[in-house]
């Protein structure tokens, strides 16, 4: 959603100015390539790229030639577009763009928790020679950034091996909760859309990867993949004013939330009452009675 939304904003795009009002959220840049801002004013850039929460431009012309402007989203990152002028609170880093044909505009690189980053970076071949992962329009070959290279790519990804993703379920003495949120097994699940998925498939989330029957690890891979595309579909989720999409719109997948922060409430299969557990210093959302623990 959010690389789809800056694609057409940011492809042919000159970098006009670079803005950096905190400098915490540059502490992925290596200082060594040199300084951000120069690095990157005046460059044009090419397109859009997301795998997990790590989204790259890549940069066409310019002093950072053939190398990407990198940004991670962590727990609370954004990236939005604006209007030259209209300003956002938490905003960290500004890009100011001059499009071809949509003009001045602004991108900013919004953080609350300071989890994540923005950073110059170079790539290296993915390690399964297939594209990096999405790129619309763009076609960004079989290159990653360094510092994503061990991310996994995510369940709708066309490239996404299945199999592999079952095999590595199979290896893991952990509970399945744990296993979707590694991100070196795969991406794009937050505690949100684990949650969901659990729900759906009817899984406890610490019953033990390893134990699960390969029928029923099949539907959670298909249950995870109908969370993503549904969220998708409505926007994302968002419980406060803070978190929206490029377009400072707010999702509204919330609206269609059947575990997670749902405790106390029925739940709208059996009519349990959903529950929440700590979990990872966060909660896990379940209903016990069908979502039995073994």
């Amino acid at each position: 959603m959010v690389r789809a939304g800056l694609e057409p904003a940011v492809s042919g795009a000159i970098i006009t100015g670079v803005e950096v009002l905190d400098q915490r959220a540059l502490k992925r840049h290596d200082p060594i390539r040199g300084d951000f801002a120069a690095l990157l004013t005046g460059s044009r850039l090419s397109g859009a790229v997301r795998r997990g929460k790590y989204l790259w431009f890549p940069v066409a012309e310019g002093p950072a030639a053939g190398d990407v402007l990198a940004a991670h989203l962590g727990m609370s990152g954004q990236m939005l577009l604006r209007e030259p002028g209209r300003d956002d609170k938490l905003t960290r880093i500004r890009l100011s763009l001059e499009h071809p044909e949509h003009g001045e505009l602004w991108l900013n690189f919004v953080d609350q928790r300071l989890f994540g980053g923005m950073m110059i970076d170079s790539l290296v071949p993915t390690p399964d020679a297939l594209p990096a992962g999405f790129g619309g329009a763009f076609e960004p070959g079989a290159l990653i950034p360094r510092t994503a290279a061990h991310i996994a790519r995510d369940p709708l990804d066309p490239h996404f091996d299945d199999r592999a993703f079952f095999a590595g379920l199979a290896r893991r003495r952990t509970g399945i909760k744990r296993a979707l949120l590694d991100q070196t097994l795969i991406s794009g699940i937050g505690n949100i859309y684990a949650d969901e998925a659990l729900w759906a498939a009817r899984l406890h989330y610490d019953r033990e990867s390893a134990g699960i029957p390969q029928t029923r690890r099949r539907d959670l891979l298909e249950q995870v993949r109908g969370v993503l595309r549904r969220a998708l579909v409505e926007g994302g989720t968002s419980f406060d004013a803070q978190y929206v999409n490029v377009n400072g719109n707010s999702g509204y997948f919330a609206h269609s939330l059947n575990a997670y922060g749902q405790q106390g409430k029925a739940c709208p299969r059996c009519g349990g009452e959903i529950v929440r557990e700590s979990f990872m210093n966060r909660g896990s959302h379940f209903c016990p009675r069908c979502q039995r623990a073994r």
